[in-house]
């Protein structure tokens, strides 16, 4: 499944497990398991592909390298990264221009396979306005270079005609077959908007459809992901603020739903339309600010701001822990209590 999100079979969630060894062993766990990265880790807003043994990560650009282009790093074990190059350097469509003048970088893509084509979806933006589109590329496999075909906008939002904002991408699909994109910002929250196999573009009179909110100013939620299990989909969202080095406030929460339009509901039975969600993720000493999520089998992948650095985003990688209840697990150590004192 960006920031996706992706419904992937047993099949794939075995290879995955078995290419990271013993450490990660199948079946549900009470805590998530972290995988020890090295290398080049410098991603933000990070999709994580594995395909047939290489693992990807395409993340947001730098407006200094590659003209913004969607940067892309490799690893063959998932633990040792290195930088791959970027997704069509210098080549940007004159369409973005065109719809969203001033875009510097290309934001927050995700990546999603169909029949052979590898669909990248990606925010076209600029901070502070939801004057925005989310445009797709397709090539023939994953990776970076001059190998990804511009299809176009997906979805565009406007500020004079709509009250949701057209970024953070991540798309899914259900088992009846049809492709789903989670999208969307501040503003109006998060959207979802049916597509269609196999030109990846929005299905014939299909509007978007809020399924998050935070129901006040600046309803400060971004970064959907979508995950299915066990007859649940799980929508993964980032709350409050990102980009703000060791000041950022992100914290990635969760809700669910038997279907994948809603309602979805936390833990507590809140409603995600009305600010409710479980916190999966949060600051944990130099790790500030996680978010920025993406899902690929039960793997999470997030950036984070580190501490440890002046507050650079880094790349984490977690294989998810399960309750036994069925709600997902992304922190890596019980949480200390206490020894009641005599007197207590």
């Amino acid at each position: 499944m960006r920031k996706v999100a992706r419904a992937v079979g047993a099949a794939l969630g075995a290879t995955l497990l078995g290419a990271l060894g013993a450490g990660c062993a199948d079946g549900p766990r009470d805590l998530a398991v972290d995988l020890p990265l090295s290398g080049d880790l410098r991603a933000h807003d990070p999709a994580l592909v594995v395909d047939d043994g290489d693992w990807w990560v395409f993340s947001t650009g730098d407006p200094v390298v590659g003209g913004g282009a969607i940067q892309v790093r490799h690893s063959d074990d998932g633990r040792e990264w290195t930088y791959a190059g970027e997704v069509a350097p210098g080549s940007r469509p004159a369409w973005i221009e065109q719809t969203v003048p001033g875009v510097t970088n290309l934001w927050a893509p995700d990546v999603v396979e169909h029949d052979g084509t590898w669909y990248l979806y990606y925010a076209a933006s600029t901070f502070g306005s939801n004057r925005s589109a989310i445009g797709l590329m397709t090539a023939d496999a994953p990776g970076p270079g001059d190998g990804w075909a511009d299809r176009g906008p997906v979805v565009v939002s406007d500020p004079d005609q709509d009250d949701w904002n057209a970024i953070d991408p991540a798309v899914v699909t259900d088992d009846d077959g049809t492709p789903w994109m989670a999208f969307g910002s501040f503003w109006g929250g998060i959207q979802l908007l049916e597509l269609s196999w196999p030109s990846g573009l929005p299905a014939d009179g299909a509007t978007p459809v809020t399924i998050a909110d935070r129901g006040a100013p600046p309803n400060a939620i971004e970064g959907a992901s979508l995950l299915h299990r066990d007859g649940w989909w799980y929508l993964l969202v980032s709350k409050d603020f990102c980009c703000r080095a060791t000041a950022s406030t992100y914290r990635v929460e969760v809700g669910r739903s038997r279907d994948i339009t809603g309602p979805y509901v936390d833990a507590d039975g809140r409603s995600m339309l009305e600010d409710g969600g479980t916190i999966l993720l949060s600051t944990d000493g130099d790790m500030i600010g996680p978010g920025g999520e993406s899902v690929w089998g039960e793997y999470l992948a997030f950036h984070y701001y580190d501490g440890a650095t002046g507050g650079a985003p880094h790349l984490a990688i977690r294989e998810l822990g399960w309750t036994d209840d069925g709600w997902p697990v992304a922190v890596t150590e019980a949480p200390v209590t206490s020894t009641p004192q005599v007197g207590d």
